[in-house]
């Protein structure tokens, strides 16, 4: 089904993240690409994965990724950083990943930056990776961040 072009302008950066983890969780690669900073600045590093440069890069390796479907990808604990041109969101990625026989969690701690221009906020980095088996991510996704 297509979106009206005016749900592509975010004029906030958290509008523009839960477009991203929406995009995510349908499988929508335009969407998904709608997202990013047309840029060949912008960065992508997928847990494990090399750094790739560039919207041609980065859009290929999306394809990759949701050539199996849909991530059922959750946004926890989202940490926000601002100032009026840029954002960096860090986040807790929980995906549920089931491996036939069970359904298994897995957290990565993820880093998105945003960057403000005349089309809206647009995501600029991407950077997850896995969290440790270890974390205490499990404990904390309910509990609300402290402001000391």
């Amino acid at each position: 089904m297509p979106v009206a072009p005016q749900k592509f302008f975010f004029p906030t950066a958290e509008e523009a993240e839960a477009a991203f983890y929406e995009a995510l969780e349908l499988g929508d690669l335009e969407l998904l690409m709608r997202v990013w900073a047309n840029d060949e600045e912008a960065v992508c590093i997928h847990p494990g994965g090399e750094r790739l440069v560039g919207i041609q890069a980065i859009r290929a390796s999306w394809q990759e990724v949701l050539a199996n479907g849909a991530l059922p990808l959750r946004r926890l604990r989202v940490h926000t950083m601002q100032n009026a041109m840029s954002a960096v969101h860090a986040v807790v990625e929980q995906l549920s990943v089931n491996t036939g026989q069970a359904r298994h969690i897995v957290h990565c701690y993820a880093t998105n930056v945003f960057h403000s221009g005349p089309f809206g906020w647009r995501l600029v980095l991407h950077h997850a990776s896995q969290a440790p088996d270890h974390s205490d991510v499990d404990m904390l996704h309910d509990i609300p961040d402290i402001l000391h």
